[in-house]
C-alpha cells in the first residue's frame, strides 16, 4: 500500500511496522523518505502527483483545509484523534488496519498515584503550557504528575512565570519540543521550581514508542522523589 503520512508519531510508527511510507513530512525525522511539505503546509498537489492509497493526518498536528483539499483531489484520508493515554491502543489498531496490517494495541504500565505537581512549558516568548485536554497532559497524569494548568480553559494557554510561581509546583518539566528546551534556559525556569529535561517525543508523541517512553518518563520521574 502506497501511503503518505503527515503525522511525525505516524510515520515512526508505521516503520516499525515495517510499513515504509512513499512521503512524509519534513518533521518527521527521516531524510531517506521524500518529503512534501510539513505539518502544517503539505505540499498537496505533490501528494497527488504520487498517488497514495491512503494518506494518515492528525486532528490536531494537520489544518483541516488541507484534509478538505486531499479529499477533493479523491485521496482515501485516514484521521488519528489522540487526547489521552487511553486513545493509544485503538487508534494503533484503526491505523494498522487501514493501511492492511493487524496489530494488537500495546499494553501499557498501571497509573501511577500522584506524586508531583508540575509546570510544562511548551513554548517560550510568550511562556506557554497545556490543559488537561492534551496527550501531552494525560501522559503525566498517568505517570502521577499533577499539571498545575490543568483546569485552564484553553488547551494551550499562554502564562507568566509569576503565574507558575503562583502555582507553587514542585518540578518544572521542560520538554525538548516543540520548543527546544536546554541548559541555557534553566536559570530562568529554575527562578519557579527545579528544572529536569525530559523527552519532547516521549511526553508528545504516542504510538509505537508509548510504551518505552512510559518507561523512561517514569524512570526519570522516580529520581525526582
Amino acid at each position: 500500500m502506497r501511503v503518505v503520512s503527515l503525522v511525525p508519531s505516524v510515520t515512526e510508527t508505521l516503520l516499525a511496522w515495517g510499513v515504509t511510507p512513499v512521503a512524509v513530512t519534513r518533521f518527521c525525522e527521516h531524510p531517506e523518505l521524500a518529503h512534501v511539505g510539513g505539518t502544517k503546509d503539505p505540499d498537496v498537489a505533490a501528494i497527488v502527483t504520487l498517488a497514495p492509497d491512503l494518506v494518515v493526518v492528525n486532528d490536531e498536528e494537520n489544518r483541516k483545509e488541507d484534509f478538505d483539499a486531499l479529499e477533493r483531489a479523491g485521496l482515501a484520508v485516514h484521521v488519528v484523534r489522540i487526547e489521552t493515554v487511553d486513545d493509544v491502543a485503538p487508534a494503533m489498531e484503526a491505523l494498522a488496519a487501514a493501511v492492511g496490517t493487524s496489530v494488537a494495541g500495546p499494553a501499557l504500565a498501571a497509573r501511577r498515584p500522584s506524586r508531583l505537581r508540575a509546570f510544562v512549558p511548551i513554548w517560550r516568548r510568550p511562556w506557554m503550557t497545556m490543559n488537561a485536554q492534551t496527550y501531552g497532559s494525560s501522559v503525566l497524569a498517568h505517570l502521577g504528575v499533577t499539571n498545575a494548568f490543568a483546569d485552564a480553559p484553553s488547551r494551550y494557554p499562554t502564562v507568566t512565570l509569576d503565574d507558575v510561581a503562583r502555582e507553587r509546583v514542585d518540578v518544572v518539566l521542560a520538554p525538548t519540543e516543540p520548543y527546544p528546551f536546554s541548559s541555557r534556559h534553566e536559570a530562568e525556569l529554575a527562578t519557579v521550581a527545579p528544572v529536569t529535561f525530559v523527552d519532547g517525543q516521549d511526553l508528545f508523541w504516542w504510538g509505537a514508542r508509548t510504551p518505552g517512553a512510559l518507561e523512561r518518563l517514569d524512570a526519570q520521574l522516580a529520581l525526582l522523589g
